[in-house]
């Protein structure tokens, strides 16, 4: 069972909503297995074997927006947040750059997606492999 479940905003239009989704996918891909997505769209429809995965684990959300509608649905389905992210303010270190659209991300998006990815890992210390 993986330690903490990731919850990125749906963000349908936005290109922040599209780089909350690639920085949870690669969240969970740099974690080494610690992480699993859970789709806001089950916890806002009040799918109940989306807010059973949330019982005793921590979460992440990943937010386009101000709105916080992640963590706002994650906190009303009982989750616990542990780190909660916003990509408006991630993009505010990068002015000026060009990340691309809701529906495909330029280099400088994906450096924005690994940068976000990164620094919840770092945070959280997740994906090391301890030497044996």
């Amino acid at each position: 069972m993986s330690s903490y479940k990731v919850i990125p905003c749906s963000g349908i239009g936005k290109v922040h909503g599209a780089i909350a989704r690639e920085a949870a996918i690669e969240t969970c891909k740099k974690s080494n297995g610690e992480c699993e997505l859970v789709c806001l769209a089950h916890l806002v429809s009040g799918d109940e074997d989306a807010k059973e995965k949330l019982k005793d684990v921590q979460c992440i959300t990943i937010d386009g927006c101000p709105a916080m509608c992640a963590a706002v649905n994650v906190k009303l389905a009982g989750g616990e947040i542990k780190e909660s992210v916003r990509v408006i303010d991630e993009m505010k270190k990068h002015r000026g750059i060009k990340p691309g659209t809701a529906t495909y991300l330029e280099e400088d998006g994906w450096k924005v997606v690994d940068n976000i990815a990164e620094n919840i890992c770092n945070t959280l210390d997740l994906g090391r492999v301890e030497a044996k």
